[in-house]
């Protein structure tokens, strides 16, 4: 069966016969066939053997882990590609070094905009962020972009404060570092001279990325703060090409009425209108909506929605039969989503909530009583446990912000689950990198003890919870399960497992992670390490 898709004809995928490894989820099984996108057959090697003239490609694994694609249920795609063709200051660890790299990429732009990303300056010897007059004399007086690792501030050049208009408006400091409205207006000013060409080659780039990592589908998570209608379709496009890793997509735009919900979903293509419809802000930036004061600088963060305008959003998109949902962080912030959630239930009823499948982005400091709301209204929350990894802990940046006690109740993985609070797990790239294998280690290896899932939790929230999330088949090994799954060279290696063939990341937390061999998505390659296939 050949298929169609905007880029011509489909070759159906091929019959590819996997055996001599071990098949995640079936303990006595070493081989997996499938057909047309769909696994057909799992079992031993030994009645491998009968389907190898069946086969188009044969491989054999030498011990190998195979897996269920992961799915990553936080993404900003385009902002991905981007990044990685752009300047990483993750590394950086002082004012100087980070201008050094600005100045060294202005020399070879040669006067053409200049993307810098991912500083954080709880890591720089000066603890705080670049000034425009630096920028200005590192990039000659150029268009320099600057966001901060949060994606909710940024440090700009006086030529980018300019082209962007942010003289006035809210979030911008006067010296260069721009917040809540005026980061907006930045973020669209820099990225509206992207041509489609740019587009496409920085979606080509963040797919490659994705595929290699061993991920099947990724969460697209827009709001006209950070991109625009045409990169959703984009995305949705890129995502729908063979032997492409498989996108969805979210619009984080506020509506009040059925009709106006779905126009626009209809329109975008998207399966919701949740993703970044942000409810507060960050805590790197200080502008995530918090109970108590933030410890290192005055304030409570920002609270951008009220609960009735959450509850009228959540009412239009539940009888739109859309998800519905928002970027939330801060403990206020969440009681005010809970507030708008509850009202909205008392409307639609606790049912169509349960049924319309509603999420929340990040939901990092929680009250039993948030986790409670969320349980009972069925409200998945999207989670990115390298949040913790990198942040987390008594002294790490949440901890500046926060304070100790706050900072180790940041991302409670355990107790979502155990309020039974459904889970799936992401990146939320290019704030963190797509990496799964990491996330899975992060979460494993929480900060708090009494916060850490299990192995194969971890997993499971990083596989199925991103396809379930998404109302999607995926993320299983099962007969007549879609043929998107990942090939893992760590077994080989002689990593130790558990019990269900999964390497037991909770012996070590140093412990060297699975490298992705091969992956298929609805069973064409996407990727190929060894150039098996």
């Amino acid at each position: 069966m050949v298929t169609t898709s905007a880029t011509g004809p489909t070759p159906p995928a091929p019959t590819v016969l996997l055996r001599g490894g071990r098949i995640h989820g079936h303990p006595e099984a070493g081989a997996l066939l499938s057909r047309e996108g769909r696994i057909v057959w799992i079992g031993g090697d030994d009645a491998a053997e009968s389907h190898v003239d069946a086969a188009d490609r044969v491989i054999d694994l030498d011990g190998a882990l195979v897996t269920a694609t992961f799915s990553d249920a936080h993404v900003h795609l385009t902002m991905t590609g981007q990044g990685l063709d752009g300047i990483d200051l993750s590394g950086t660890r002082s004012v100087g070094e980070a201008l050094r790299l600005v100045e060294s990429a202005a020399r070879h732009l040669r006067g053409r905009p200049l993307y810098a990303h991912s500083w954080d300056e709880t890591k720089w010897v000066e603890g705080r962020p670049v000034t425009a007059q630096e920028l200005d004399r590192a990039s000659y007086g150029g268009v320099v972009y600057m966001p901060r690792v949060d994606a909710h501030s940024a440090s700009v050049s006086s030529a980018m404060a300019a082209v962007a208009r942010v003289h006035g408006l809210q979030g911008w400091d006067g010296a260069g570092v721009v917040t809540r409205a005026a980061f907006a207006a930045v973020t669209n000013a820099f990225t509206s001279g992207m041509t489609d060409a740019d587009r496409e080659h920085y979606l080509d780039l963040a797919l490659r990325s994705a595929a290699e990592r061993g991920i099947g589908l990724v969460h697209e998570t827009g709001a006209d703060h950070l991109t625009s209608f045409a990169d959703v379709h984009h995305v949705l496009e890129a995502g729908r090409r063979p032997a492409r890793t498989a996108t969805v997509a979210y619009w984080g735009q506020l509506v009040s009425e059925r009709a106006e919900a779905e126009e626009l979903a209809h329109y975008l293509g998207v399966i919701g209108l949740a993703g970044d419809l942000c409810a507060d802000g960050s805590f790197g930036s200080h502008t995530a909506h918090v109970l108590e004061p933030y410890v290192d600088e005055p304030g409570h963060g920002f609270g951008y929605l009220s609960a009735q305008e959450i509850a009228d959003h959540v009412i239009a998109c539940t009888r739109a039969g859309l998800q519905a949902g928002g970027h939330v962080i801060g403990d206020a912030a969440l009681l005010t989503m809970a507030e708008g959630f509850r009202l909205a239930a008392d409307v639609v009823g606790v049912e169509a909530m349960f049924a319309a499948r509603h999420r929340w982005e990040h939901v990092q400091l929680p009250s039993a009583e948030v986790l409670a709301t969320m349980s009972e209204l069925g409200v998945w929350a999207s989670v990115q446990p390298a949040f913790d990894g990198l942040w987390g802990g008594p002294e790490g940046m949440y901890a500046a912000r926060l304070g100790a006690e706050r900072a180790l109740a940041n991302v409670p993985l355990r107790s979502m689950v155990e309020a039974g609070v459904p889970v799936a797990l992401g990146s939320d790239s290019p704030v963190t990198t797509i990496d799964p294998w990491r996330a899975v280690q992060y979460a494993v290896w929480h900060h708090n003890e009494d916060e850490r899932l299990s192995v194969a939790q971890a997993v499971r929230a990083h596989t199925r919870g991103g396809y379930e999330l998404a109302g999607l088949p995926g993320g299983v090994l099962e007969v007549g399960a879609v043929a998107s799954y990942a090939v893992w060279d760590a077994v080989e290696d002689g990593l130790p497992s558990t019990a269900d063939g999964l390497p037991d990341l909770t012996l070590d937390e140093q412990m060297p992670l699975p490298v992705a061999r091969l992956t298929l998505v609805d069973g064409h390659l996407t990727f190929d390490r060894h150039g098996q296939v």
